[in-house]
């Protein structure tokens, strides 16, 4: 009986070592203070060799970065991944150059008619490594009104407050 137990708890551990690790790579902290992000989608990255390696070191920004649904293929706009010291020679590295997002063409059409609708916009979220593979997370999103933006701010200040407040208390 006890190696059974051992058993089922070992394959139990190997179930546990075999979950999607997700490590961020780069975020677009500014996507939730100027949009309202109504839906999510993952997209996979294609890129060549020295854009991985440059990602791997920390290269990437995706804060001016957009997306575009044409000719039925999804296409990044913007991202910079600076290519580092150590590039090949033969390999002319643009650190803005346009790269395709890898989806099944059914995501791809419901991205495009979400995005045709007036004031919507596909903006990266972040940037991640899962199970090896760069992924990039998408949000269909609506560009906020100034007023809206000052709103979100003063809840937020006002939820810290009280969070200040309430921790005096418990203390």
């Amino acid at each position: 009986m006890n190696k059974k137990a051992a058993k089922d708890t070992g394959k139990a551990g190997a179930k546990a070592a075999k979950a999607p690790t997700q490590k961020t790579i780069a975020l677009n902290k500014r996507a939730k203070h100027e949009y309202h992000l109504e839906q999510k989608i993952e997209a996979g990255l294609s890129l060549q060799g020295w854009e991985l390696k440059a990602i791997r070191a920390g290269r990437a920004n995706i804060g001016e970065s957009y997306a575009i649904v044409k000719d039925g293929e999804l296409f990044l706009f913007g991202a910079q991944i600076t290519p580092l010291i150590s590039a090949s020679s033969h390999v002319i590295a643009d650190a803005h150059r346009t790269r395709k997002l890898l989806l099944h063409r059914r995501e791809i059409q419901e991205l495009q008619e979400a995005s045709a609708q007036k004031g919507a916009t596909l903006v990266p979220l972040r940037c991640y490594f899962k199970d090896r593979r760069v992924k990039i997370e998408l949000g269909v999103g609506r560009g906020k009104h100034t007023y809206d933006k000052r709103h979100a701010l003063a809840e937020r200040d006002a939820k810290r407050e009280t969070e200040r407040a309430l921790k005096g208390v418990r203390d």
